[in-house]
């Protein structure tokens, strides 16, 4: 049988679910990968994600190369593209692992309608993912709302049901009748003589780090990390072997390496999410003082999964408030505003070092994340979908269920969120969380004279240059209109007069 592994989230060839199946069944085989042109669009200015895409398609590619066989490369619509890529190979069967947000399931379904009237089936698979949203339910039969009870559920599962990693397949012969004129196209840093990009579209791409997204597009300068599967294995055993036994503690430290790092490659699927519940349960039995830290560890990877869940669920929250009494909930448009929280320029050192950072590395601590959207939804009252389309520009590990997920539970609007009158003050978090300021220095050099409480309160100290800005708000007053919106909408559905 001729196959056709269509990778997607699953850039990596060990634990791969699909490819694993395309190669138990394929006398011969094709490996593709199709930039999708309502992707890009939709991204059109995510530039560092997509660098760090063509770089874990490098490594890839490179890795397809050798073990005898090739990734193709193609641009445009997938139901244009893979049916055209069947004919061409003359393939019976196309695998892929599923997805789990709206358009990717209309594309999926529009794929599998245009394969068929060739008689090409289609087999997909589990892998995103340990548990989909359909494997856990209520005893209602209902999708879970609410993280703790699903996490219980998720380990009353696990138990019972321990997905294991699998080793990387053999891969059979690449298939001989793919078109040979494909030309060479460079990914990232990499280039990858025998890859190809077949432009469903026409058009090839010149040698630049990224696709050109439009007109607009410009030089992206943020400092990604190495692509690929290789640095993602080379992250995860460099943490099991020593952040992971204080991530307990640590992991709220933004100025501490405390976290696993991990969340870019697991995007892209540059390691499986298998393979790190199975590390680090490993860990957590082997190392009793690793326990503690192990096992908060793994329960942040179900939270990651409640996210998907939800999303599968509720398609509805990438536009609309999952708590439904939001929606009417009042926003302001502040300009200039907006614009100074983007560019870090607030006034507030812990927030403008986590946007200064998002800047500069295409990621952001998970605990200035949460202050970051706090700020903006409760202090700035700007709507969450406005931090949560700028993330989305921004963010290496930038994926719609988790950015979602963590924009609504900021704001209060979304499943299992906190409570609308949890306000962060920004101050507070950085004395508590940033307590020597090294993060707030590392991020804001015009404070790096600053020390103790007076960094996070840099409008308290006495400055001989004032090039960091003041306070664009006053914490304690906005504070006190966000409860009062809230307030009004959550009793009584209605925006507040004024």
């Amino acid at each position: 049988m001729r196959v056709i592994h269509w990778f997607r989230n699953d850039l990596r060839i060990g634990d791969n679910t699909a490819l694993a199946a395309a190669c138990r069944q394929a006398r011969a085989l094709v490996p593709v990968f199709i930039l999708d042109d309502a992707l890009l669009d939709l991204h059109r200015e995510a530039h560092p994600r997509l660098r760090f895409l063509y770089a874990c398609l490098g490594d890839l590619a490179a890795t397809l190369e050798a073990a005898g066989s090739r990734l193709i490369i193609m641009r445009g619509a997938p139901q244009r593209c893979l049916p055209a890529l069947a004919r061409a190979c003359k393939a019976s069967l196309v695998t892929w692992n599923r997805d789990y947000g709206p358009y990717a399931k209309r594309r999926d379904r529009a794929v599998r309608d245009a394969l068929e009237p060739d008689g090409v089936e289609v087999r997909t698979y589990k892998d995103r993912v340990v548990f989909e949203g359909s494997d856990l339910r209520t005893i209602q039969g209902k999708a879970y709302s609410v993280y703790t009870p699903y996490q219980r559920a998720w380990w009353r599962r696990y138990r019972v049901d321990p997905p294991a990693a699998a080793p990387a397949p053999e891969l059979p012969i690449c298939i001989v009748g793919v078109p040979a004129d494909m030309p060479s196209v460079t990914l990232g840093r990499n280039a990858v003589s025998a890859s190809g990009l077949w432009a469903g579209n026409g058009g090839v791409p010149p040698d630049t780090p990224w696709m050109p997204l439009g007109r607009d597009a410009r030089r992206d300068t943020t400092v990604l990390p190495p692509g690929g599967s290789k640095p993602a294995h080379e992250r995860l055993d460099a943490f099991l072997g020593n952040a992971a036994y204080r991530y307990h503690v640590d992991r709220d430290l933004p100025a501490v390496a405390g976290t696993s790092g991990l969340s870019p490659y697991l995007r892209f699927g540059a390691i499986s999410i298998r393979e790190c519940v199975c590390a680090g349960l490993a860990l957590a039995a082997a190392e009793p003082e690793a326990e503690r830290g192990a096992v908060a560890w793994l329960n942040e990877l179900v939270w990651r999964e409640f996210f998907f869940a939800v999303l599968d669920a509720h398609p509805r929250v990438l536009k609309d408030e999952f708590r439904k009494t939001y929606t009417t909930l009042e926003w302001d448009e502040d300009a200039d505003r907006l614009q100074a929280w983007q560019a870090g320029m607030t006034g507030y050192p812990i927030v403008d070092a986590g946007m200064r950072e998002l800047a500069a590395t295409g990621w952001m601590h998970n605990r200035a994340r949460m202050i970051v959207a706090s700020f903006l939804t409760k202090d700035l009252h700007i709507d969450w979908r406005a931090g949560e389309r700028w993330f989305m520009r921004r963010l290496i590990d930038g994926d719609s269920a988790s950015n979602n997920g963590g924009w609504q539970w900021a704001a209060s609007t979304g499943a299992d969120a906190q409570a609308y009158m949890r306000i962060f003050n920004p101050s507070l978090q950085g004395e508590r969380f940033d307590p020597g300021g090294e993060y707030v220095r590392r991020w804001i050099p015009e404070l790096e004279g600053l020390r103790g409480k007076a960094v996070h309160r840099p409008w308290t100290a006495p400055l001989e240059s004032r090039a960091y800005p003041a306070p664009i708000v006053d914490h304690g007053r906005e504070r006190l209109i966000a409860i009062a919106r809230y307030r009004a909408v959550h009793n009584g559905g209605r925006r507040p007069a004024g």
